[in-house]
């Protein structure tokens, strides 16, 4: 588990593709300290698993699974990237819960200056529309975000200073891909209601609060 706020950049200093897999060697560009083979840590918000740490770098798999839901199979040497070490008991929680499973990939379509901040608009896959609320949360390459706007393939979300600091949106263009993952909790709700709403469109209703106070949820 993680909470979306990024704690240092590292970059790619080999990627040793093997078939449809590879590994990643990367080198954080911060201090890591106590890091141990096995533990999970977030590349770009995808999570993965340290197979072999040295004093400068570690190794890090990714699986065929991985590969084809991310942009980490598009990675090369010397691209940077975003790194965060899992949640521990008792540490604050900043941003909000991130699992590190990336849903989908989102577009960067337009990025413009506002104030020292900047509002970025992306599209996304309608697939998960229904997931993404205005003033939710969003995990954009593991980056905690507050959704500013949002429809129902597009969301738009602003970059403060210190944000565009510490991450790797300082490089996002129109047309750059990144990986995203939408609100933990919002997606449970959307899978527990998934049932009733399929009863209601049967029966050609519509969910109301009768509706759920019929069925148990009120």
């Amino acid at each position: 588990m993680f909470t979306g706020i990024i704690q240092g950049q590292g970059t790619i200093v080999a990627v040793r593709k093997s078939g449809a897999e590879c590994r990643l060697d990367i080198q954080p560009l911060f201090t890591l300290e106590n890091l141990t083979d096995g533990e999970s840590i977030a590349v770009n918000g995808a999570c993965l698993s340290v197979e072999m740490h040295r004093p400068e770098s570690f190794t890090a798999y990714a699986s065929a699974e991985t590969l084809s839901r991310t942009t980490l199979g598009k990675l090369a040497r010397g691209d940077a990237v975003n790194l965060e070490r899992a949640l521990a008991v008792g540490d604050r929680l900043g941003g909000h819960l991130v699992s590190g499973h990336v849903d989908c990939l989102a577009t960067v379509l337009e990025v413009r200056p506002a104030g020292q901040s900047l509002c970025c608009r992306l599209t996304f896959p309608t697939a998960y529309g229904s997931e993404v609320i205005p003033k939710g949360s969003v995990a954009l390459d593991g980056i905690s975000l507050t959704v500013n706007d949002c429809g129902s393939d597009f969301l738009e979300i602003n970059s403060i200073p210190d944000t565009q600091k510490r991450t790797t949106m300082r490089l996002w263009r129109p047309g750059v891909h990144v990986n995203m993952e939408t609100d933990l909790i919002g997606k449970y709700v959307r899978r527990l209601l998934g049932p009733w709403q399929t009863k209601a469109a049967e029966k050609h209703t519509q969910i109301s609060r009768e509706f759920l106070l019929r069925t148990g949820f009120i």
